[in-house]
């Protein structure tokens, strides 16, 4: 069994300080920031090009090493920067796409060894195991790249500046989903969609009927930590009675709503346990979109963006009903 110094040249990333970098978006040319956050393949900002500074290169691994999601690892996809306590992966020799993301699962099933605050992996990173490569990676390797492949070449982000503000009750069909006791619910095939913010949003798998078609929005307006946290839902599902599900117009595809879901994430910092986003105010809010030439939503201007994003193969390869 190998160790992570015998398969990498492990080294401190870019040592910088968020707060002192000035953030610019990456259609003006703005470089990944690679914090400690387990979420968004840990990148924080996206910042100005340091004159002094090459980024690293797409394709290497980063590892927090503090934190409160410890040894969170990612495969880079584009060139980075990173924060304080975050080291960067360089491959000693060759190693597929499949190759690195196992490497990532071995790195994060050692967090139980370590503690944010407390026993931290600052000193023994390069020591931590990793088992041999088992067949089924490499089997993996073609489905890896089919998933990280873009449907379309890349469309760029339609200028912020044409975006509109639309009611989402003007958008949507707004529907509260139903209560089901824990009793009620048997283990079937169903998607249950309640408050959490992983997995997208589905708690567990029950034999019912779905209550609501593939193709909506779920968005927890009740609960700890979860309100707001929008979720396409690519199958048939059932929703919890802390959950409302937003109805799409006929022919808006996967691609749009998945857009769409984004930025309703962006407005859940106004909501909480104790400021629920409940049915009436949701559906008074409003979110900027961009705006096509009838007025209303551009939803093929957010489908083209989509599509031609990393990973558009896997993520958007269910048709809405």
């Amino acid at each position: 069994m190998k160790t992570l110094d015998d398969l990498f040249f492990v080294r401190h990333g870019s040592k910088l300080d968020l707060n002192k970098m000035r953030r610019l978006p990456v259609s003006m040319g703005g470089v990944n920031f690679v914090g400690r956050s387990s979420e968004r393949h840990g990148v924080s900002a996206t910042i100005e090009r340091l004159p002094d500074a090459e980024p690293f290169a797409a394709g290497l691994i980063t590892v927090a090493l503090g934190g409160a999601k410890l040894l969170s690892s990612f495969v880079q996809d584009d060139p980075f920067y990173t924060a304080q306590n975050v080291v960067v992966l360089t491959p000693r020799a060759e190693m597929s796409f499949a190759e690195k993301v196992y490497v990532c699962m071995c790195i994060r099933h050692n967090r139980w060894r370590y503690s944010a605050f407390g026993r931290e992996a600052n000193r023994t990173i390069k020591s931590i195991k990793v088992p041999a490569f088992p067949s089924w990676v490499e089997g993996a390797r073609d489905v890896l790249d089919s998933v990280s492949a873009a449907l379309t070449e890349r469309a760029p982000m339609p200028s912020t500046a044409k975006w509109s503000p639309f009611e989402m009750g003007k958008i949507f069909d707004i529907r509260k989903g139903r209560r089901l006791i824990r009793r009620e619910r048997r283990p079937g095939a169903t998607p249950f969609v309640g408050t959490s913010t992983r997995r997208n949003g589905i708690v567990s798998y029950i034999d019912a009927e779905p209550m609501f078609p593939a193709g909506s929005i779920t968005i927890p307006y009740n609960g700890q930590g979860g309100v707001g946290w929008a979720c396409y839902q690519p199958e048939p599902f059932c929703a919890s009675d802390d959950v409302q599900v937003l109805l799409p117009p006929a022919g808006v595809d996967a691609a749009s709503l998945i857009f769409a879901s984004v930025v309703m994430r962006r407005e859940r910092y106004r909501w909480s346990f104790e400021r629920k986003w409940h049915l009436e105010r949701m559906k008074v809010t409003t979110i900027r979109l961009p705006v096509a030439m009838d007025r209303q939503p551009d939803w093929e201007a957010m489908a083209a963006f989509m599509r031609g994003q990393p990973f558009a193969t896997g993520a958007l390869a269910h048709p809405t009903s």
